[in-house]
């Protein structure tokens, strides 16, 4: 029997600052199907060209990001989830800081955070998790099962840091977690738990003074401990 499938990449960017909570990165399509509809970014495996290759250049492309932290979620194949035929989608799931993006002189449309340089002329912008419209495809379920991946592995993996930026106060964290976890967390032992992981430099240096309150200390991550942590694998129950 001779098969006819094609295989794509689809990417799950999250974002995240204290202002707008947890956003994915999205795209507007410019062909049909779904013409004009917003969708994960993605595209066409060559080939011979890997899996991995493929998705950071259609971030690349796309978007005018660059990521550092990158995993295979999940291969989406239900044979009428693309009206062009039979299509596989391995998807991926990355985390970016907002401090990581640099702005276009001309934005187009931007929620939580500015935007890279844009190589081609797809429209992109940032999109808050409880504010996402209908998507192309079955991207909406793809992104489900992101986020559904990512609440987990922040319980056994510090990957929490990689959505802030290098220095933060620790209620900042705590602020995160809580977001992710859509639920209030107990703050003592949050702190207490981090502490004893060894993950955290304190810096003599302070955020800049807020409106209400004294000048919160800045923290930022050990990262020889942190790498060790994340080969290892922990039990970060909060």
């Amino acid at each position: 029997m001779h098969q006819h499938i094609r295989v794509t990449v689809e990417a799950v960017i999250f974002g995240y600052n204290s202002r707008d909570g947890l956003s994915v990165l999205l795209v507007k399509r410019t062909i049909p199907p779904y013409i004009f509809k917003w969708a994960l970014p993605g595209g066409f495996a060559s080939n011979d060209e890997p899996l991995e290759v493929c998705v950071k250049r259609e971030l690349r492309t796309e978007t005018g990001i660059s990521i550092n932290y990158l995993e295979q979620l999940y291969t989406f194949g239900a044979p009428d989830r693309d009206p062009r035929g039979r299509f596989l989608a391995v998807a991926y799931f990355g985390l970016v800081r907002p401090t990581a993006l640099q702005t276009k002189p001309k934005p187009v449309i931007t929620s939580a955070f500015p935007l890279g340089s844009v190589s081609d002329d797809r429209e992109a912008r940032w999109c808050k998790i409880q504010e996402l419209p209908q998507l192309a495809f079955d991207h909406n379920m793809i992104i489900e099962k992101a986020l559904t991946r990512l609440r987990n592995k922040i319980r056994y993996e510090p990957i929490g840091f990689e959505l802030l930026d290098s220095k933060f106060p620790i209620s900042e964290l705590e602020k995160l977690y809580e977001t992710l976890l859509a639920r209030p967390i107990d703050r003592r032992n949050f702190q207490k738990k981090l502490n004893s992981l060894g993950i955290l430099i304190a810096h003599d240096e302070k955020q800049k003074a807020a409106l209400q309150g004294r000048p919160a200390k800045l923290f930022s991550f050990n990262e020889q401990e942190y790498s060790k942590l994340r080969e290892e694998g922990i039990l970060f129950e909060i």
